[in-house]
């Protein structure tokens, strides 16, 4: 297998401000300079993948590609199970999918599309997660990409709750901080989220390869 150490510089693949806050807030006082794609004037990738780790390989590889830098990738969104797993990977555009109403996708629309489907679903049928998966590469042709995943169990309120996070945070209940994500401080939100699980295990990969 080959090995990653750690880079002092990395691109990130995505535009998303919410994403990159999170991702800085846990990176950033550990000696990375973690810098927005948008900085190379890179373009986001087409998510052509079927699955969240197909998308998260494409978009690094994508960055990789085109800045020379190591890059990372996070792919991840919602899983209803109401929904079969719905919105899943099309979580950032769900209001635009079949059903949507309007021109464009935002947050809002993608969270009111949400609780419209659910309208009909009691509370104890509302469960969903989020997954993260978090892809590094070092290079382009990285035959061994690292590939980190993390999950967040919760289920999914009848209205918002919360100004912070971002996307879905608002109506998505977390059970052991009683409240929903958007309500939680974000060393809190870090800590038990996907995506912070999922770089934790990434800086582990980082430091067990030394």
């Amino acid at each position: 297998m080959t090995t990653h150490t750690r880079p002092s510089r990395v691109v990130m693949a995505s535009s998303n401000p919410g994403k990159l806050r999170e991702i800085n807030q846990i990176l950033g006082g550990l000696g990375m300079e973690v810098i927005p794609q948008s900085e190379f004037d890179v373009p986001d990738a087409d998510e052509t993948g079927l699955s969240f780790v197909e998308n998260a390989i494409l978009k690094a590889r994508h960055a990789t590609q085109l800045t020379g830098l190591p890059a990372i990738a996070d792919d991840s969104g919602l899983e209803v199970d109401a929904l079969k797993g719905a919105p899943g990977i099309y979580s950032a555009r769900y209001s635009s999918r079949s059903g949507g109403t309007g021109t464009g996708t935002t947050d809002e629309k993608n969270l009111q599309k949400l609780l419209q489907d659910l309208k009909d679903v009691p509370e104890n049928e509302r469960t969903a997660r989020f997954q993260c998966l978090m892809v590094f590469m070092d290079h382009a042709l990285d035959p061994t990409p690292l590939i980190c995943q993390g999950t967040w169990e919760g289920h999914i309120l009848f209205e918002p709750q919360g100004k912070g996070g971002f996307g879905y945070d608002p109506i998505f209940y977390v059970p052991s901080e009683n409240c929903a994500s958007a309500e939680l401080a974000p060393e809190v939100k870090n800590r038990l989220s996907h995506r912070g699980q999922a770089l934790t295990k990434l800086l582990a990969a980082f430091q067990s390869a030394g």
